[in-house]
């Protein structure tokens, strides 16, 4: 679900609830600076529950759509507007409120003129598939169910409470949150989103961290959708000293992850005092609110992590600290920005298992993605376009003028455009374009924070779609040797040749 805000996440999820992270995250998220955020429910066997209609001597059972014990819905049933002799049709009311008995409704559903006739267009099984309430389970008594009145005065409408039958199922493990790619649940249920920029994965409960397995399948996903993961420190980690001396056996690394240092203390508003909390959905917040303001590439005194007032970080790290942990890839969070703490540059977890060494640095990498991510969703009206050999030509126009604002704006600092980038159509047998197709390959390559190296990426546009991928670093010299008649492994070995062949900086200067 798409939220704007935290009320939305109220109506929708529930609002804070004690046993579950998730909330809490969220209303950071909102506190700190963000926007927008995609949230997935997930679950471990969890069960809706019921809501029985009588009609006559039978009953008509319904079931919420969404599970857990907090799912509190009500019915009413009226033959407003329905003719005396029709014994089928009906209307049926349903509100979500915010608890059992309450008047507070967070979300109604109004379906007029409901039948119980299978061949009609208004079948109530039929039209109650589309509800985002409640669906009919089990077999339709043979005639409409009675309609709801208030027992204490006869006449007036009155509603039939949800059963108390929903379970919330049994504790989260790394697996829920995984999900499957088939049914496209956890992990995969943003395959429904065209993008997004971080992703949060909560602790599963407030004793619980997520395991490494979940880490592990998150960073591949994060990867294959060009987004970053942001991972939560252990709750074990108390101090910077605890952080230094798990990190000497920290396995998990991604140029796709970033983490930060400490936890948070925040007002848990359910429990009336401070709590720690995990710092995703601050972090994420944070980040966003920057980017409100700032490009990606933004210099280095608008990249601390400051958390708004209200939040702090549960332990203090010290100047020192600081370095050693940023060296290792985690960040610190700070309430307060210091003077003597500009020009420390954010990391990411990549170790050394970055593709390249500029991925070590969060601004870059964010930059990088930003470029891939821009590239592949303004250019994507070439896949419906007709067959045109100048069709490539135009495509990578587009993608020049791109990188032209991009350098107009600072991202490639005072480097000269001929050293920030370079974008051209693939050549050669199996790049060319097939006659009456769209199909062919652009390659692009940007100078990301080292002015001698390219990162070199290739978009193939086919009937399938795009795809892009990243080919190797290249030098500015292979734009004269046309780098896109070499294959990856030939492309490393000219780079390393073109290193070992260029001349001093005198004689470049002369």
């Amino acid at each position: 679900m798409l939220l704007q805000n935290f009320a939305e996440f109220q109506h929708v999820f529930g609002g804070l609830w004690q046993p579950s992270p998730l909330g809490y995250a969220v209303e950071h998220y909102f506190d700190n600076g963000g926007r927008e955020a995609l949230v997935v429910r997930v679950a471990n066997g969890a069960r809706a529950a019921t809501l029985t209609l009588n009609a006559g001597a039978a009953r008509m059972t319904l079931m919420a759509v969404r599970p857990g014990t907090r799912e509190f819905l009500r019915a009413s049933v009226d033959y407003d507007n329905i003719p005396a002799e029709d014994p089928v049709r009906f209307n049926l009311t349903v509100q979500r409120v915010r608890a059992q008995g309450g008047s507070h409704v967070d979300d109604q559903e109004i379906f007029r003129d409901l039948s119980m006739d299978s061949a009609s267009e208004r079948h109530v099984r039929a039209i109650l598939a589309h509800s985002e309430l409640l669906r009919v389970v089990g077999e339709l008594p043979g005639q409409r169910p009675d309609r709801t009145l208030d027992s204490s005065r006869g006449s007036a409408a009155a509603y039939v409470a949800s059963n108390a039958d929903g379970d919330d199922g049994a504790p989260l493990t790394d697996y829920d949150v995984i999900g499957s790619e088939l049914e496209l649940t956890g992990l995969f249920s943003l395959a429904a989103a065209d993008h997004f920029n971080f992703l949060c994965i909560p602790p599963l409960s407030r004793e619980t961290d997520v395991g490494p397995c979940a880490w592990l399948a998150a960073m591949s996903y994060c990867k294959e959708r060009r987004a970053l993961l942001i991972v939560d420190p252990p709750a074990a980690w108390h101090t910077a000293d605890d952080a230094l001396r798990a990190m000497r056996d920290w396995s998990l690394y991604s140029e796709n992850a970033l983490m930060y240092f400490p936890r948070v203390l925040a007002l848990d508003k359910l429990r009336g005092h401070f709590e720690s909390f995990a710092p995703c959905g601050a972090v994420a917040g944070m980040l966003a609110r920057t980017d409100e303001a700032y490009p990606v590439w933004g210099p280095a005194k608008f990249e601390e992590a400051v958390l708004r007032p209200g939040y702090r970080p549960a332990c203090m790290v010290s100047e020192d600290r600081r370095q050693r942990l940023e060296l290792r890839g985690v960040n610190a969070l700070q309430s307060v920005r210091s003077v003597a703490r500009i020009g420390v540059r954010p990391r990411t977890l990549a170790g050394g298992a970055a593709a390249a060494a500029d991925w070590q640095s969060l601004a870059a990498r964010r930059l990088a993605l930003f470029i891939v991510n821009s590239i592949e969703s303004g250019t994507r009206w070439a896949l419906n376009a007709d067959p045109d050999s100048e069709l490539p030509e135009r495509v990578a126009a587009q993608v020049r003028g791109f990188f032209e604002e991009l350098h107009a704006g600072g991202a490639f600092g005072a480097r000269r455009p001929e050293e920030a980038f370079f974008v051209r159509v693939a050549q050669g047998a199996r790049a060319a374009q097939v006659e009456h197709s769209n199909e062919f390959q652009l390659r692009f390559g940007f100078a990301a924070t080292r002015t001698q190296e390219f990162h070199c990426f290739r978009v193939l546009y086919s009937a399938s779609g795009i795809a892009v991928r990243f080919v190797t670093q290249g030098h500015p010299r292979l734009d004269r040797l046309n780098p896109a008649e070499y294959c990856p492994e030939e492309l490393a070995w000219v780079n390393r040749l073109a290193r070992q062949l260029e001349p001093p900086q005198s004689l470049q200067a002369v």
